[in-house]
């Protein structure tokens, strides 16, 4: 039985995680990747303020570049029709989708790039120990909690672990808090996107099962899949991009989405035509199942199609996670290895409350799973804020 002041500390840390509403301070993104002239060439998106533009920025205390593009808004058809060949029923109905400009990362995020955020386990870990930087009620809206050490590395990087390849196994939690991290961290509001929002960038404006056309005879030239990956993931971004510039939105890795999965697919926004793409979402209340998208270098060119769902399940994708309770972070078992993500950030940024859902947990299992590894001492819980880039560097100088 838990001592009493274990659980009250269970309790405290929910509140933290449960009543936080997003800082008056969060990332306002209000001028990045905006230009007032149009550019004479590349991709640009006409906007209030002038042109959407292509930008890059490090990550902070780092020299790790990640490249935005720009991605015109629009109608779509989320979903496919009944006649489209190895269609599955949860790919429908289609229904409208209204979807507002925004950017999206050029490709997945790769393993150097998530070895950052990695880090900030031990950081956290030794600013606790040293009594500093300290998460309190001021400044509860702005922590997050780091990934656990891998149980098992040799799996998870069994085809590679180069800076280059997409990282891989985090689960839909892990992957919210990096946005959030990086957000923070970068003044922007980055974050996972719908389902709706990453079928409309990853289609790039075309209706066809792939964005190179009707079929996968040229699936060579633009994704990584079972048929020519054997050797495992390459590096993100040598496939050739679709018409709006994204690599690998299919083959590479499988990229998350803020979704829970659902059976009936968009049943349940049918009669709410036209909708807009950041409110088609059923949040999760359990981890799983979620949805990821895309198709992996695991699958065939069938799961690679544009309109193709895949339901995270976290039974059989933490199997051999010897863990109790298992991992909020990490995935252990295929398909997980083919699992990643990419950082999307709208035009006009979304309201604390809504980005809130974006970057926090929604499931209760996952945030009593979290609760239970932190206060037991086995999670990295800790302040984010433009200080921590410094603050890291000077714990690495020392």
């Amino acid at each position: 039985m838990l001592r009493r002041s274990v659980v009250s500390a269970i309790v405290c840390f929910a509140a933290l995680l449960l009543a936080a509403p997003v800082s008056a301070e969060a990332p306002s993104g209000s001028k990045l990747g905006i230009a007032q002239e149009k550019p004479a060439d590349g991709p640009s998106v006409k906007v209030e303020e002038g042109f959407m533009v292509p930008y890059a920025f490090m990550i902070p205390g780092t020299e790790l570049k990640i490249e935005m593009v720009p991605v015109p808004g629009g109608k779509f058809k989320l979903g496919s029709p009944e006649s489209e060949a190895d269609r599955n029923d949860d790919e429908g109905p289609q229904i409208e989708v209204v979807v507002d400009p925004m950017w999206v990362m050029k490709t997945e995020i790769n393993w150097a790039q998530y070895k950052e955020y990695m880090k900030l386990y031990g950081i956290f870990k030794t600013f606790e120990a040293n009594g500093e930087r300290k998460v309190n009620d001021d400044n509860k809206v702005d922590a997050i909690t780091a990934p656990t050490e891998l149980y098992d590395p040799s799996f998870t990087y069994e085809y590679g672990e180069e800076p280059d390849q997409p990282a891989v196994t985090m689960t839909q939690y892990s992957a919210q808090q990096f946005t959030k991290w990086l957000s923070i961290v970068t003044d922007q509001q980055l974050r996972l996107p719908t389902e709706a929002e990453w079928e409309y960038a990853a289609r790039g404006g075309t209706t066809t099962p792939y964005y190179w056309g009707e079929s996968a005879d040229d699936i060579d030239d633009y994704a990584w899949n079972f048929d020519n990956s054997d050797d495992g993931p390459a590096s993100v971004g040598s496939k050739k991009p679709n018409a709006y510039g994204l690599h690998d939105m299919l083959g590479s890795a499988y990229e998350w989405t803020v979704n829970a999965y659902t059976e009936d697919g968009y049943a349940a926004f049918a009669d709410k035509q036209p909708i807009n793409a950041t409110e088609v979402v059923k949040w999760p209340e359990e981890s799983y199942p979620a949805v990821v998208r895309g198709g992996s270098w695991e699958k065939d060119p069938p799961e690679l199609r544009a309109a193709a769902r895949l339901a995270s399940d976290d039974e059989e994708w933490k199997e051999e996670d010897p863990n109790f309770p298992k991992s909020p972070w990490w995935f252990t078992s295929d398909p997980a290895r083919g699992v990643g993500f990419r950082l999307f950030r709208s035009y006009k940024p979304l309201a604390k409350d809504k980005i809130t859902k974006f970057w926090e947990a929604s499931a209760e299992d996952v945030i009593a799973d979290v609760e239970s590894r932190v206060v037991g001492g086995r999670g990295g819980f800790g302040l984010v804020d433009k200080d921590l880039p410094k603050a890291a560097k000077a714990l690495e100088d020392n």
